[in-house]
């Protein structure tokens, strides 16, 4: 198996084991059993679990906001584009093994001895909050709205990850309508 395919099947199986189990309740060799890849090839490919950790963020990363992204942009109108964000997450939280949000969750695990995951989750975290500002933007809104909707899209995220529902998207979506009616209105 040449380097690049055992580095995506370590990366599949790191992130599945990662997202279902937790980050510290899985080992290297449970990596290595999921994905069929070596322990050998495992380390050369990452040498520290942490590696690992961080190269499932940054992968998952691409793969989420590209999601929401072309989600977004079937919308036309600049301010239904913001409230579509909030459809995004709906659906996503409706998604079968959704454990909330994975930034959240490794954050939580390791953001207070690892500053490559901190780094990365704080990465994350800014670039949503960075694509948000652009949508608010778009809209010709205040700038003060784009981090009122990212606290709404964040809070949603973390209440569905451990109420198991996908309510809190469409609360939050609410939320986001009567923010967006008063931004409009200058209130």
């Amino acid at each position: 198996m040449d380097s690049a395919t055992a580095r995506e099947k370590a990366l599949d199986a790191a992130e599945a084991l990662f997202y279902g189990r937790g980050v510290q309740a899985v080992g290297m060799d449970d990596v290595r059993a999921a994905s069929g890849v070596s322990l050998k090839r495992l380390y050369q490919l990452f040498p520290a679990k942490e590696q690992l950790v961080v190269a499932c963020l940054e992968r998952r990363d691409t793969r989420w906001r590209g999601r929401l992204a072309t989600h977004v942009e079937r919308t036309s109108d600049p301010e239904r584009r913001l409230l579509a964000v909030f459809d995004w997450l709906e659906l996503w939280f409706r998604e079968p093994g959704f454990r909330g949000c994975a930034w959240i969750n490794v954050y939580g695990e390791l953001g207070a001895v690892s500053p490559a995951v901190a780094d990365r989750v704080r990465a994350h975290k800014q670039a949503f909050g960075a694509y948000l500002t652009g949508l608010v933007e778009d809209a010709g809104l205040p700038e003060a709205v784009a981090p009122q909707l990212f606290l709404l899209a964040e809070g949603a995220m973390v209440t569905a990850g451990i109420a198991g529902t996908a309510e809190p998207a469409a609360v939050a979506r609410d939320c986001a309508k009567t923010l967006l009616r008063g931004a409009r209105s200058g209130g």
